[in-house]
């Protein structure tokens, strides 16, 4: 059999890759995990007991409807428009299985084989894979010093062919939070040049601050050139679950359920319930976690402070530690091998973000405990 080029081309799974490198270890120190940004605690208590109470109900395997579970889609308009000082209704949001589902559908929906989109570097890699399958060239944008994208310089890499422009607020894998003027000339931007504007909000809170991370929906017209696309693992623990979501206009929602329906026809019914369960009963277990989450920052942003092992802290944020590797006569992916073979420290090499070795890796602080943490300069130490 003969396979699509675009999808040989693609990188595979730097998750995947990292967590194969685990298995070649023969040190017996227990691993430090800083390579997976999803939850590793438990989700809120009213959470699983919804979901045991779901498995044994008669229409729990059945599709749900398709745009989503209807008081699930009304929970989370109302949770938006308190979070965002907005009306969002309920008719805005779609549900999808998870966030990466949610980009895909609406990526797909916006391009076709040759178009351009813009991404903000280091941009995500599962954005950057789905864009190359679909047949769309990518064009990065190189942030500046910190790490903040530019209006002014995506302008100049917008053609008769970009359909559109993708930001992720905190950044995956920098945790920057992008400014809301900023993300504002974005918008404009993409309204001006009738591109969509794709904002990519899974870490929304675990922001530094609380206020709204924009007012984007403030706009009457904001649904003509606006996505806002959501996760539920992240702020429920639920991961495994795979429950996201699209907020945009009609349009948007009309042509991703096409796509959607080619895809996965719906999100898990028992998904859905989980996350209706989390706006509705965990909401300050929300908050708990993100500042529980927001103190093992502090602790690792003063682990790093005396750039332990020549290991320079860039920036940091929501889950993330983007991190400068002392060894630019190597290649990344070998110092992530070493880290972990060597040094029992498991991360994701740069190279799975950037287009070029920047020397740069990604840690995931969020995984770790505060005794876990506080070892990470020792080991780091170790490394030549």
């Amino acid at each position: 059999m003969r396979f699509s080029q675009r999808v040989e081309q693609l990188i595979h799974s730097p998750i995947g890759a990292a967590h194969a490198l685990v298995g070649l270890r023969t040190n017996e120190r227990p691993l430090l995990d800083l390579s997976q940004a999803a939850p590793s605690f438990p989700p809120a208590s009213p959470v699983i007991e919804r979901i045991a109470e779901v498995a044994l109900e008669a229409d729990a395997g059945r599709y749900p409807p398709q745009p989503g579970l209807p008081q699930l889609r009304e929970a989370f308009a109302k949770d938006l428009t308190a979070g965002y000082a907005s009306d969002i209704k309920p008719e805005d949001v779609l549900i999808t299985a998870g966030c990466n589902q949610a980009f895909c559908c609406v990526a797909s929906a916006l391009t076709s084989p040759g178009d351009e989109a813009i991404l903000v570097a280091p941009f995500y890699f599962n954005h950057d894979m789905w864009l190359k399958i679909e047949g769309v060239q990518v064009r990065y944008l190189e942030p500046g010093v910190d790490l903040l994208p530019d209006p002014d310089q995506a302008r100049a890499l917008i053609t008769d062919k970009t359909k559109l422009i993708t930001l992720v607020s905190p950044g995956n894998p920098t945790g920057v939070t992008i400014p809301k003027e900023i993300i504002h000339e974005f918008a404009e931007l993409a309204r001006a040049n009738n591109l969509a504007l794709i904002i990519d909000e899974t870490y929304r809170s675990f922001r530094d601050e609380q206020t709204p991370a924009h007012e984007l929906f403030g706009d009457p017209g904001w649904r003509d050139h606006v996505i806002s696309l959501h996760s539920f693992s992240k702020d429920f623990a639920i991961p495994g679950y795979r429950c996201g979501a699209v907020i945009g206009g009609n349009a948007v929602i009309t042509e991703a359920l096409k796509v959607l329906d080619c895809l996965a026809i719906s999100a898990p019914r028992i998904g859905q319930e989980a996350a209706l369960a989390g706006l509705r009963h965990a909401q300050q277990w929300r908050l708990d976690q993100a500042t529980r989450i927001k103190n093992l920052e502090f602790r690792f942003c003063e682990s790093m402070k005396e750039r332990p092992g020549g290991f320079e802290l860039i920036s940091s944020g929501a889950y993330f530690g983007w991190v400068r590797h002392p060894r630019s006569d190597l290649k990344t992916e070998e110092v992530v091998r070493r880290l972990v073979l060597d040094h029992d420290v498991l991360t994701i090499p740069g190279t799975a973000f950037t287009s070029t070795d920047q020397a740069t890796i990604r840690m995931s602080f969020a995984n770790l405990d505060p005794t876990q943490v506080d070892d990470l300069p020792s080991r780091l130490n170790e490394f030549s």
